[in-house]
């Protein structure tokens, strides 16, 4: 069974020779996800919901470019929950948890680098769930069977990315940008060029 411990973080996010992304890395799709949400919403992003967060690593940027953003996220991590639940607005929740949690609209909700872990039958259901709770963009960064793939293979599962766009669309999200999609209720006032 893997765990999501220190260890775990300090090989994939902080050692410079096995680290999965860099600082710079993450401010770039956070500033990307932050300006496809406005772009569409019309207005300045207010609220984020980033599951799978980690240790939140999203959450210094979000404040850096949107200081009054507010901030929350679930991982299934203890360590993380523990270690930085408090000061990060961090809960312990697993994706399978989506339907069952009481999810508010988010202007921008993330997740980022999880969904290739989640099994099907879970993913299906917490994606609809997600789907719901975005009023803006889902940032649904996920590697496919397609992918040349670096970093933690333990648990992934290779599915092609079709599989994804279909199991996007059924939740009611339309794709608009690099691993961005609209909510379902922004969804019918896309144009169509707009469309991925």
């Amino acid at each position: 069974m893997k765990a999501y411990d220190r260890a775990y973080f300090d090989k994939w996010y902080r050692n410079r020779r096995t680290r999965v992304s860099t600082a710079a890395e993450v401010r770039r799709k956070v500033t990307m996800a932050v300006t496809m949400a406005e772009y569409f919403m019309q207005r300045t992003i207010r609220t984020v919901l980033d599951v799978g967060c980690g240790e939140g690593a999203w959450l210094p940027h979000l404040k850096a470019i949107r200081p009054r953003v507010s901030y929350r996220g679930f991982d299934a991590s203890e360590y993380v929950v523990e270690r930085f639940g408090e000061s990060r607005n961090i809960q312990l929740a697993a994706f399978g948890d989506l339907p069952r949690l009481r999810l508010d609209g988010y202007d921008l909700v993330v997740c980022s680098d999880v969904l290739h872990y989640v099994p099907d039958d879970e993913l299906r259901a917490g994606i609809r769930s997600l789907a719901q709770a975005t009023e803006g963009v889902a940032y649904l960064e996920v590697l496919t069977a397609e992918d040349d793939i670096v970093g933690d293979l333990q648990g992934l599962i290779r599915r092609p990315a079709k599989w994804y766009r279909d199991t996007f669309r059924k939740a009611g999200l339309t794709s608009v940008g690099p691993y961005c999609w609209l909510s379902p209720s922004l969804g019918d006032f896309v144009a169509e060029l707009e469309r991925r």
